[in-house]
């Protein structure tokens, strides 16, 4: 018959046996909860916001054997910047970080030993003009097409010809949209970039 020192250890035992595993558990969770993440990657929606067709950029180039002048380019449609030496980037989509690198990639050693390259977003606006209730300039949110732009303007005027609506892109190139169209087919809808206006004439019935 065991005596009750013995069986005192034996339950002893038993308990602590039984308790590892969710101690080894507890400690493992706090780990990865408590331990800072060490491998440089930025935190999730926290990276630079991506150029984007229309953003007019300013590019720095630093640290040449000869002063360069700064280079004021607008994002083509096709998502191309033109640059020194007449060197073509497709920046569209790109964070402002990856393209410095990308730039200088492509100059260094090929055409200079050292150069520092700093890429400047300016600020995004697109305009609506003509027959809605509040033609403006405003801000560019990073999404628009020529429905939403005329919505933010608070809509069309009682006088709007919405068949005919003029789309400028930055460059010049106008396209004309049809908006009534546009509400039954979102494919009409045209992307409104930044730089663009849109103008809305007024109806001759």
């Amino acid at each position: 018959m065991s005596s009750p020192r013995k069986i005192f250890q034996r339950t002893t035992i038993t308990a602590m046996l039984l308790a590892t595993p969710a101690l080894v558990t507890a400690c493992d969770s706090f780990l990865r909860n408590e331990t800072p993440d060490r491998s440089g990657a930025p935190a999730a929606g926290k990276t630079s916001e991506a150029l984007n067709v229309g953003d007019l950029v300013t590019v720095v180039f630093s640290d040449t054997p000869t002063p360069t002048l700064p280079f004021e380019e607008r994002v083509k449609d096709d998502g191309t910047i033109t640059l020194l030496l007449n060197q073509t980037f497709q920046v569209a989509g790109k964070t402002r970080s990856a393209v410095e690198r990308e730039v200088r990639a492509r100059y260094v050693p090929a055409y200079f030993v050292n150069l520092t390259v700093t890429v400047k977003p300016q600020e995004r606006y697109f305009y609506v003009n003509g027959e809605v209730k509040t033609p403006s300039r405003q801000p560019h949110p990073g999404e628009l097409t020529v429905l939403k732009a005329i919505a933010s303007a608070q809509g069309f005027t009682d006088f709007a010809n919405k068949k005919k609506v003029r789309l400028t892109r930055a460059d010049g190139h106008t396209v004309i949209v049809n908006c009534e169209k546009a509400l039954k087919d979102a494919q009409l809808d045209l992307p409104v970039y930044p730089g663009d206006k849109v103008d809305v004439p007024r109806s001759i019935w």
